[in-house]
């Protein structure tokens, strides 16, 4: 089962939310999910992002691979950078 972190749009029309989830790769974007990791708000200024960092590193640890996006809101987190780290010392 390949597991990826991405968004799951959630929200009224042309007021998007949304949260970023470990889902299998098979289902659908805003279809089941394993666990959400966090929330995206990219209303607010600046766009609101909460990222339970111990949820997300246990699944980077174990294989799962970010989409674009959420690869992107990691790093702006910092929390790319911690994977790559702990990554390197291994």
């Amino acid at each position: 089962m390949a597991v990826k972190l991405r968004l799951k749009r959630m929200g009224a029309k042309k007021k998007p939310f949304y949260r970023i989830v470990a889902a299998d790769s098979r289902s659908p974007r805003d279809g089941r999910f394993i666990e959400m990791v966090g929330t995206y708000n990219p209303l607010t200024n600046p766009a609101e992002i909460k990222i339970n960092e111990e949820l997300a590193m246990k699944w980077l640890k174990n294989g799962a691979t970010p989409t674009d996006t959420v690869r992107n809101l990691l790093s702006k987190s910092g929390i790319m950078a911690k994977f790559a780290k702990e990554k390197q010392g291994k």
